[in-house]
């Protein structure tokens, strides 16, 4: 195990009489792949101790809703499995209503060795990583599992892609191998704690609706939030896709890209694995994956390294001066027209292609990349304030996006307003700021044919375009 991926985050020592060493997965949910819990296993089997791994679900996360708790649920069984596979014990907790106890990671704690948790920059592991390690007693390590080149090696905010395109591909050589699968020294006998809390996965519809949680938004209709059909969407990307990515990634309609993004989110599975499967799968069947492994290696991680180094990643004060001055002045032109936050939530605009964007975030879950630009552009170009645009944006992708709450969606809100980009021609709302047209997206992308296919989603409340086996995917 690398250190360069590993941070301590006190001066608590091992406890001498652990019963084990504790991997709290709050950002990488997977026993694959996963560097923090091979760190994890590396730390018990020097002390001779089995392996736990605890994750919980709690009710009072902002936006705790049916979608984001049907799709962290839905993985668990599986999760379980596969660590009992490894001789990995697991410790699953539900808190589902605001009057059960909130402490049960500490209870699991106070048996533990020592502590090792994901490094992840943004919301709930970001907040929990700062506030939990001085109150554990034990060791604690946050282990970087997220990023293929660890982020610790880019110790300062970068400013564009062209700054760390050659930073991350000089030291890619290096990272971009495969994680050993964990092999444990002791296994994990016996049953789990008393906390840990068993379902099967046809119970989920039942206890997600049993959960103190805002029941106005439903699952996905496209989407399901298990490790095995994060594996399907890949092979699906491999075997249809990658050939024509980069001719048809920025058609919407052409259901090119890989669709991965709630799975990397949630930590289903890891930009490493995807990485090394597109570029064995290019080389060979001779095609070239240059293109998609810049998205997801060389932007995606400029992402992680603005939320690394960024104390409010949704903050317009972490935009470039010139965006900032650009957009003060034109702070007071005229919006026309100008929208509500619940408009917008509820797709209520002038705009067709705009409302089925929005429509795509209510049933699936996700924005394609190229339209959801297109998104954001006008939401600024519609709200009061630019300030009320950015919190219109943020809302709804906690509330509504299964790939929310990342670093990739405030780096991609953020570069609506100027973030990784350079100035452009004036105009009124957006100063310098680049600006997108209908006109434009009519021009490069098959408006008609991305309208017809909303329109099927919203009437069936199916999604056969992005089904893995061809078949309509059902609403739950």
């Amino acid at each position: 195990m690398v250190n360069e991926r590993i941070r301590v985050l006190n001066g608590a020592p091992v406890r001498p009489d652990g019963a084990y060493v504790l991997y709290w997965c709050g950002a990488n949910r997977r026993a694959e792949s996963n560097h923090a819990l091979l760190r994890a296993v590396e730390l018990a089997n020097g002390l001779g101790l089995p392996v736990l791994v605890y994750e919980g679900v709690t009710c009072a996360y902002p936006h705790a809703n049916d979608r984001l708790h049907t799709f962290l649920l839905e993985g668990v069984p599986e999760t379980a499995r596969r660590l009992r596979q490894l001789g990995i014990g697991y410790c699953f907790s539900l808190r589902r209503t605001k009057r059960d106890p909130d402490d049960i990671f500490f209870r699991v704690a106070e048996r533990a060795a020592c502590v090792v948790a994901d490094d992840y920059p943004t919301y709930y592991p970001a907040q929990m990583n700062a506030a939990v390690p001085e109150r554990v007693g034990v060791r604690f390590e946050a282990v970087d599992s997220s990023c293929i080149v660890p982020m610790n090696l880019l110790d300062r905010r970068e400013y564009a892609a062209y700054t760390i395109r050659p930073k991350i591909h000089r030291l890619l050589p290096k990272y971009l191998e495969p994680c050993p699968e964990p092999r444990v020294l002791r296994r994990w006998e016996g049953p789990p704690p008393e906390f840990h809390f068993e379902f099967r996965e046809e119970e989920i519809p039942a206890i997600v609706a049993s959960c103190e949680i805002d029941h106005s938004v439903p699952p996905s209709i496209t989407f399901r939030g298990t490790r095995s059909e994060a594996e399907a969407r890949l092979r699906l990307f491999l075997e249809t896709n990658l050939r024509r990515y980069a001719k048809e990634r920025n058609q919407p309609a052409a259901h090119a890209t890989s669709r991965l993004s709630p799975y990397l989110h949630f930590g289903r599975i890891s930009a490493l694995e995807i990485a090394l499967a597109a570029r064995d799968h290019a080389r060979e069947h001779r095609l070239i994956a240059d293109e998609f492994l810049e998205e997801l290696i060389v932007r995606r991680e400029l992402a992680f390294n603005f939320a690394r180094h960024t104390a409010n990643p949704a903050s317009l004060a972490n935009l470039p001066e010139w965006a900032r001055a650009t957009l003060r002045e034109h702070a007071k032109d005229a919006r026309r027209p100008c929208y509500s936050r619940a408009e917008f939530e509820q797709a209520r605009t002038h705009d067709p292609l705009w409302n089925a964007c929005q429509k795509e975030m209510l049933l699936r879950g996700v924005i394609h990349g190229y339209y959801r630009m297109y998104w954001g552009k006008k939401i600024i170009e519609w709200s009061p304030t630019c300030q009320d645009a950015l919190e219109t944006m943020v809302h709804i992708h906690d509330r509504w996006a299964l790939d929310g709450r990342d670093p990739n969606t405030y780096t991609n809100i953020l570069w609506c307003f100027g973030l990784h980009d350079r100035p452009w021609q004036e105009r009124p709302v957006f100063g310098m700021v680049r600006y997108m047209s209908l006109e434009g997206m009519k021009r490069k992308t098959n408006v008609d044919a991305y309208l017809r296919e909303i329109a099927w989603l919203e009437q069936t409340g199916s999604d056969p375009f992005l089904s893995l086996t061809g078949q309509p995917c059902a609403s739950r």
